[in-house]
């Protein structure tokens, strides 16, 4: 399994650092088979469809998120290494100690739709993701364009994470209905969305960097479980999907290429600790002690998983506190005293709500269900689909128990810990620690690493000792093409799937 690292952006402690060039890394390709074709068309199967086709909203999903990365790019974007590269702007500077961040634009950068990307489109994106509420913009004091191509980003404090935020993608300013008509400046447009059937991306002639994309088309086939995936791709329906080890079980090795990596996101129970009796942190440290999480991997994912014990992923290792991997060891007993203390010694119901389109999280679920039976908890699986999970669980939070994944948007720690924060409306699971909400106010603004990285150590440790909810694993993800027919697959520390470096073989 290839572990990709994160952008660590330490700043000068004086002076300017200048960023330039933007030529995306093909680092981790798997080996080329066969001559490589330019054009055609690749089917992708996918189960669940975008929430919204505009960057600017805040509720999108993981998906969702993937589809778009390949329609819409930031002033920066990742590379396969987690560094970001100039994007929409061909250079940056990072001046005064990290308090101002000066973008110069690509020349001759045109949107979809064939106007020129302007100065005053950045400014207006930029603008629209702080009232969208974005992680990292409301440490952004001033936006402003300071030359004929250039605009300066002053912060409130300096930030040396800001810049992974910027990967959000600029939009026209001149668009009233990006949800309706997306217009980005990607690798590929969006031609055509049918609901509940497909999504179909065509290859922007105008894109900046030479050479990509390679293929005309890229539909996007929607299917309404993991079981109608698997028979598309058994059938030929479908090119290529992202799938869990369950199903790679099933498909023939002679049939199909595989290529693992990290999903880049935390499957976790999640604990809406609002409601009785998981309000109680004793019956949430209960159930951390009671749900075996290797037993779930071995059982659920064929041993393929890599355990988390935290809301970060392991793949951030610069951050993530490693001394979590295991902090609630299995102990029955240690789980039925706490249970008692807390009053529920004939232990109570628990339901967990789990999206049905997701098996990995059902077939999660079902392990749970016995394991929570030895401490007296009655686990009851309510299957839904996704959009009333989004509705009910996520915005609505009405819910006790969930098995879901979260990722991030982009490749900072703070991503995954917002969500956390007492007053955030990301904060599904309710949860309220003033002692968390202030470590996290204090990573904001420390520029130090060493002590930016302990305080967000400090913060998993809060999570963890507090039982927000039960982390489980960064799963294991695979993606299965047809034998020697396709090319150019790279792994990114983002859940993405960037179809611009695919290729067909001969």
């Amino acid at each position: 399994m290839k572990r990709v690292g994160m952008l660590l952006c330490g700043l000068m402690a004086s002076g300017v650092l200048v960023f330039g060039g933007g030529k995306q890394q093909n680092s981790g390709a798997p080996p080329r088979r066969g001559t490589p074709i330019e054009g055609g068309e690749l089917r992708l199967g996918i189960t669940t469809e975008p929430a919204t086709l505009d960057p600017l909203s805040a509720s999108n999903t993981a998906d969702g998120r993937s589809i778009l990365f390949n329609v819409f790019e930031g002033l920066v974007k990742p590379d396969t290494q987690g560094t970001m590269q100039p994007a929409v702007a061909d250079q940056y500077q990072i001046k005064q100690d990290g308090l101002v961040y000066t973008f110069r634009l690509r020349p001759g950068l045109m949107f979809h739709d064939g106007s020129p990307v302007r100065p005053e489109d950045v400014i207006f994106t930029l603008h629209a993701a702080m009232q969208a509420g974005f992680t990292g913009f409301t440490q952004i004091a001033q936006i402003a364009q300071t030359a004929e191509r250039e605009i300066s980003i002053t912060l409130k404090a300096p930030d040396p994470e800001f810049l992974p935020y910027l990967t959000i993608g600029i939009v026209p300013e001149h668009n009233s209905d990006r949800e309706k008509n997306p217009i980005g400046t990607g690798p590929f447009s969006i031609e055509r969305y049918t609901v509940q059937q497909s999504l179909v991306l065509v290859k922007n002639p105008r894109y900046w960097q030479e050479g990509l994309p390679h293929l005309d088309k890229v539909t996007y086939v929607f299917t309404a479980d993991s079981d109608a995936l698997l028979l598309a791709l058994q059938g030929g329906h479908i090119d290529a999907a992202t799938v869990t080890s369950a199903l790679v079980q099933q498909l023939d090795p002679r049939r199909f290429d595989m290529v693992s990596s990290n999903s880049n996101a935390v499957q976790l129970l999640a604990l809406n600790n609002g409601v009785k009796p998981l309000d109680d942190v004793r019956v949430r440290q209960a159930l951390c002690y009671t749900v075996d999480i290797p037993q779930i991997i071995e059982t659920a994912f064929y041993g393929m998983g890599e355990p988390s014990g935290s809301p970060l992923i392991p793949g951030l290792n610069a951050y993530y506190d490693s001394s979590l991997k295991n902090p609630y060891p299995v102990d029955i007993q240690k789980a039925r005293a706490l249970l008692a203390e807390a009053g529920y010694a004939d232990g109570f119901t628990l339901e967990i709500t789990v999206p049905a389109n997701y098996t990995m999280h059902v077939d999660t679920a079902q392990v749970l269900v016995n394991q929570l039976a030895n401490i007296g908890v009655t686990a009851t699986i309510k299957l839904v689909d996704w959009a009333t999970w989004l509705s009910e669980v996520y915005r609505g939070r009405h819910y006790q128990g969930t098995i879901i994944s979260l990722d991030a948007p982009n490749v900072s720690p703070r991503s995954f810990l917002e969500r956390y924060c007492s007053g955030a409306g990301s904060n599904f699971v309710n949860f309220t620690s003033p002692a968390y909400d202030a470590v996290y106010e204090a990573v904001l603004v420390e520029t130090d690493e060493r002590r930016r990285i302990a305080l967000y150590q400090q913060a998993q440790q809060i999570l963890s000792t507090e039982a927000a909810s039960v982390y489980i694993q960064d799963i294991w993800s695979f993606r299965a093409f047809p034998k020697g027919r396709f090319g150019g697959i790279l792994s990114y520390p983002l859940y993405v799937f960037d179809v611009s470096t695919i290729y067909r073989l001969e």
